[in-house]
């Protein structure tokens, strides 16, 4: 799954309401960590990269003396080097969701491919969660809607999942929620 709860989301919460007095930077009870799936994690990324090196020394081997060798090699090497730079900034474009969750408050945090985190935060009593089954283009949308004194704003999650990943999620967060307001 490419989602992680610390610690564990079957662990039970505690019950006491944090003080009043303690400080806004008090550490979460609960977090959820969502990211895409990465196709090639260090592993893959070696054995790719090695691949295609070997695999472009094929046709320079037999030019090995001529200066046809470092024409071609020139050429594969800038290829793999494409390669590289490709892969790289692939995994640098850090796509992922954090869910922070006190017996107070939830904060979600986005950070997109690309600009600033975009944060949503709800008191988890008024929180209501959505699965929409058919949501245009997105099967199985999550989202979640909070509401109390201020206006309620609907934010989407877990938008890089499957369709399968988003009904399991949606279950764990239940429970979560469940335990929060029970």
């Amino acid at each position: 799954m490419p989602y992680r709860w610390t610690p564990a989301h079957t662990t039970p919460l505690p019950r006491a309401m944090p003080d009043a007095d303690a400080p806004d930077t008090a550490a979460p009870v609960m977090r959820l960590d969502l990211w895409p799936h990465r196709s090639l994690k260090g592993k893959g990324f070696s054995a790719t990269i090695w691949i295609m090196f070997f695999g472009g020394l094929i046709p320079v081997v037999p030019f090995i003396g001529t200066i046809a060798f470092w024409i071609l090699l020139i050429f594969m090497m800038t290829v793999l080097a494409a390669l590289w730079t490709a892969l790289r900034r692939s995994d640098r474009d850090r796509l992922r969701e954090e869910m922070q969750i006190w017996p107070d408050r939830i904060r979600l945090t986005h950070w997109p491919a690309k600009g600033a985190p975009k944060t949503w935060e709800a008191n988890p009593y008024w929180v209501r969660l959505t699965l929409h089954p058919d949501h245009g283009k997105v099967e199985q949308y999550l989202t979640l809607k909070g509401g109390g004194p201020e206006p309620a704003r609907e934010v989407e999650l877990g938008a890089f999942l499957s369709p399968e990943e988003r009904e399991k999620l949606r279950d764990d967060l239940a429970f979560v929620l469940g335990q929060l307001k029970g």
